[in-house]
């Protein structure tokens, strides 16, 4: 019976294998890079794989072009409408409600009510 891993069997603890150990995996080819060939299809490989995400790049870049002109491309859609956040930047400057108890009351982080006080054209008071 085998206890634990086959790595760190002890001597008593035969391999299912037969034969010696090898501690490289079966699945894994080895490659040799110590031929000028094998270096030059390594480095048209590594060519090609460069190439292949230059490509990528400028496609990505194009679509977000065509995105933009087309008035598709817009970031994360605000948590609360305008007048919402009007609301929110008029309760902390009467001073009745904490940052905490702001967000609270819209459902969202105290990010969120810093970053609307701060457009309102106040400043958030010092953590």
């Amino acid at each position: 019976m085998l206890v634990g891993y086959a790595r760190v069997s002890t001597s008593g603890q035969d391999s299912p294998r037969s034969g010696t150990a090898s501690t490289r995996s079966a699945s894994i080819p080895r490659t040799c890079t110590s031929t000028t060939v094998a270096r030059l299809l390594f480095n048209v490989l590594g060519m090609v794989a460069d190439f292949e995400a230059d490509l990528i790049r400028a496609r990505t870049r194009e679509g977000m072009a065509i995105a933009k002109a087309a008035g598709n491309l817009r970031g994360k859609k605000p948590k609360l409408s305008v007048s919402q956040e009007k609301h929110r930047v008029a309760l902390h400057r009467v001073g009745t409600h904490t940052t905490s108890g702001i967000a609270e009351l819209f459902g969202v982080a105290r990010s969120t009510v810093y970053r609307a006080i701060l457009r309102g054209g106040t400043t958030p008071p010092a953590a």
